[in-house]
């Protein structure tokens, strides 16, 4: 039997739905829909009761939810039987933002780490829903979460339901960002209405959670806009640097990464796009050297982007 089917049905029990648990699990509703139709035919009962309020577990159901969950967990045991014959190994992994101070932080952290001994760095960039179910399912044991702060009770419910422990790192604004060669890097002020002409680079992964794909990519529907959706952050800076009537809105980022891609960042008047970065770990976890010395040096990195001025 597919355990990949057990961590399914898990998902379903705790969104609710197959829509929300397909979109928690970047996967099409059918092809979710098909894996616990066929999981059921093996097992030979339901395990979830369908109704227009959502999906919840028949007896049978709770019953085998409680086994799946364990059995997950014990073969996460098994696997980490390896790690520890690795003892002359230490391991570090984080699941982090497309964000360049953090970025920057992990470069300065691993530059720091003494390597007389063998160790592997397992970092990830990727939005914040996925980062708090990797962290969750324990693939990775740290996390840092980017959320808009309108969007703060849906994330903190849904981190409090995965049983993941948050402290906030800072709470900051988002400012326009586009080349130096820009038509709009000599005006004095910049309003909303003045980037209809120009491309836009946005991340095409964004999400929320118990907010569905299509709810977020029609927020805030424009017909006029122009859009590239990007996946890396790398990309984005190619892009800024080359296309230079292209802009996009960012965290601070620091005046080296700016300087190297010919970019500036810019206020907008009368906008207001607020952001929260916070650190989630499982409950119980206790915080490793390596942890402690990484989130040392994202703090560092976050003081001196804080202090940059903008127009």
């Amino acid at each position: 039997m597919n355990t990949m089917l057990f961590t399914y049905a898990l998902e379903v029990a705790e969104s609710g739905s197959i829509t929300h648990a397909a979109e928690n699990l970047y996967m099409a509703q059918p092809n979710l829909s098909k894996a616990i139709k066929e999981l059921e035919d093996q097992l030979g009962y339901q395990i979830f009761e369908r109704s227009s309020k959502g999906m919840f577990p028949t007896k049978e159901g709770a019953e085998f939810l409680t086994y799946a969950k364990s059995v997950l967990s014990q073969i996460e045991k098994i696997k980490s039987l390896s790690a520890k014959k690795r003892s002359n190994v230490e391991l570090f992994d984080v699941s982090i933002p497309r964000g360049s101070y953090i970025a920057q932080a992990f470069t300065d952290f691993v530059s720091q780490v003494n390597m007389d001994r063998g160790i592997d760095f397992n970092m990830q960039e990727t939005n914040s829903v996925k980062t708090i179910t990797t962290v969750a399912d324990g693939t990775f044991h740290l996390g840092i979460i980017r959320y808009q702060v309108f969007h703060e009770k849906y994330f903190t419910d849904y981190i409090r339901n995965r049983k993941l422990d948050m402290e906030s790192l800072w709470k900051f604004k988002l400012y326009l960002t586009f080349s130096k060669d820009h038509p709009l890097a000599k005006e004095d002020k910049i309003k909303q209405k003045m980037l209809t002409p120009y491309l836009e680079i946005v991340h095409g992964d964004n999400a929320v959670p118990y907010l569905n794909v299509e709810y977020m990519n029609n927020a805030g529907e424009d017909t006029q806009r122009k859009r590239i959706y990007v996946y890396e952050r790398y990309n984005q800076f190619d892009l800024l640097e080359t296309i230079t009537s292209s802009y996009m809105w960012a965290s601070p980022i620091p005046k080296k990464i700016l300087e190297k891609h010919n970019l500036v960042q810019r206020s907008c008047v009368g906008v207001e796009l607020v952001y929260r970065d916070a650190i989630i770990y499982p409950q119980g976890y206790q915080l490793s050297l390596l942890d402690k010395r990484f989130i040392e040096c994202v703090l560092d990195e976050q003081k001196r982007v804080a202090e940059i001025k903008f127009r």
